[in-house]
């Protein structure tokens, strides 16, 4: 599952394209020589008709790259490519799980022979801005314009949760594919919640008089992931949103001069920061991974810890008998916030992409229409334990409590949920950027005022370089 980025640069880029003979043009960032074989947008269609409206070639084969992480792919071949092959028995599959996509696939794309269809996910994940800059990815419009699996009079952009299809339009056209929905605030035990008497807070002031009665009970009142702090700049972000409104967070996406040193971005830093001057944090927390914080707040060390939704089936094998995961919203940082409580950061994730250059790009098409039918979505929940963008799709599944939680919790935010798009528009700012200076803002390397400059400076960085494109939303 994707929740971060890899750094995979341009001189990555060409070290590769050097390696198979291709060449990017000075000063564009294009790909050239072999580059251009293989598919294209225009290609490899078939005979368009209701039962295939995408015009798949139905006997051609389709090539398939899944991120074997946390979702394993048991999603793709124990769902979606049986659906494949029942409408289109004569196509053969070719299918390949991965743990690194770009070691993977970094030589294909830049030799024009990359594979139909991509999981793009996990720590060796292809920067999808990178892969838009260098014009490698296929438009996915008519896929959303297509009728949907389930309904031929709604089209598929139409079955989905709103802004599904944003989330990877870079511009004009939407170029990835998010599967999953996945839902980030603060996770506790209910069980020992419950045995406890405490209740989850909706106030910073309340957080702050639980945390000491936490730590009075000696549990660490929060752990986080200190390695890969960016877990916390999710309530970060969160919280300053729901202090000052969503146009905090359009600022930032849009690059704009002193968008993070907003005054409510300052007071979720400071209400952060403040958790480690007070010793709420779990002892070495900082120093941890994600697996390390995250089993310790499962042994009771610690009572809350920031994440996504993935949390319960990413930890369901260390989870000691009687842990209940539960969900809540980050607290209000004041009386009069922007917007209400139940303000959740709610986002499509895990993209999955079809290359420009991809022998059967319809066919990838097809694949993902699959994927977003009732039947597909339905079946990657279960296998999953995810939320999907696909209206109801969870309706009828025995979800997980933890899930269930946070599907309540989704639920209840109504239209108030909120998401940025610079981690996806602009992959190292995010990484290892703002990422690393919160790591130092947690663990009291720097002030608040450091911090927030600090972040302000990635944002111009961007900026003024030329080479990159921007995006405004």
């Amino acid at each position: 599952m994707t929740r971060f980025s890899a750094d995979w640069s341009r001189r990555a880029f060409l070290r590769g394209a050097l390696a198979t003979g291709a060449l990017v043009l000075p000063g564009t960032g294009f790909l050239a020589g072999c580059a251009t074989s293989g598919g294209g947008q225009e290609q490899t269609e078939g005979e368009k008709t209701a039962d295939n409206p995408l015009g798949v070639p139905t006997d051609q084969p389709l090539e398939i790259y899944i991120f074997n992480g946390g979702f394993g792919d048991k999603y793709a071949t124990d769902v979606h490519q049986p659906m494949y092959k029942e409408r289109y028995p004569d196509a053969t599959i070719n299918h390949k799980a991965e743990v690194d996509i770009a070691g993977a696939l970094q030589s294909r794309f830049v030799g024009g022979n990359p594979p139909d269809f991509v999981n793009d996910s996990g720590d060796g994940q292809i920067p999808l801005g990178q892969l838009v800059s260098d014009d490698q990815l296929y438009d996915l419009t008519d896929l959303y314009d297509a009728p949907s699996w389930d309904d031929p009079n709604k089209k598929v952009r139409d079955t989905l949760v709103p802004n599904a299809a944003l989330s990877g339009t870079f511009g004009d056209k939407p170029y990835a594919m998010h599967m999953a929905l996945t839902v980030f605030g603060l996770w506790y035990n209910k069980t020992l919640f419950d045995e406890k008497g405490w209740t989850p807070p909706k106030t910073w002031a309340e957080m702050t008089a639980l945390c000491k009665e936490i730590k009075t009970a000696g549990i660490a009142p929060w752990a986080y992931q200190g390695v890969h702090a960016r877990y916390m700049t999710w309530p970060l972000l969160t919280m300053a949103a729901k202090l000052g409104g969503q146009d905090v967070l359009k600022a930032i996406d849009n690059l704009e001069d002193g968008a993070w040193q907003h005054e409510a971005v300052k007071e979720s830093a400071n209400a952060l920061a403040g958790l480690r001057s007070a010793g709420y944090y779990l002892a070495g927390t900082e120093g941890m991974d994600h697996i390390q914080s995250q089993n310790a707040w499962s042994e009771g060390k610690a009572a809350f810890i920031p994440c996504g939704s993935w949390l319960e089936s990413e930890q369901k094998d260390v989870t000691p008998e009687g842990f209940e995961f539960a969900f809540t919203p980050e607290p209000l940082l004041s009386d009069d916030a922007a917007m209400p409580f139940e303000t959740i950061y709610a986002a499509p994730g895990e993209p999955y992409i079809v290359p420009k250059q991809a022998k059967n790009p319809r066919g990838g098409l097809e694949y993902m229409r699959i994927m977003l039918s009732q039947e597909g979505a339905k079946g990657f929940t279960k296998e999953t334990s995810s939320l999907t963008v696909v209206n109801g799709s969870a309706e009828g599944v025995d979800l997980p409590a933890g899930l269930t939680s946070a599907k309540t919790a989704l639920d209840a935010a109504g239209d108030d949920v909120v998401s940025w798009m610079y981690q996806t528009w602009y992959a190292k700012m995010w990484n290892p950027g703002i990422n690393a200076h919160i790591g130092d803002l947690l663990a009291g390397r720097t002030s608040v005022d450091e911090f927030t400059a600090a972040c302000d400076g990635e944002a111009k960085k961007v900026r003024d370089d030329d080479s990159i494109t921007k995006y405004t939303r």
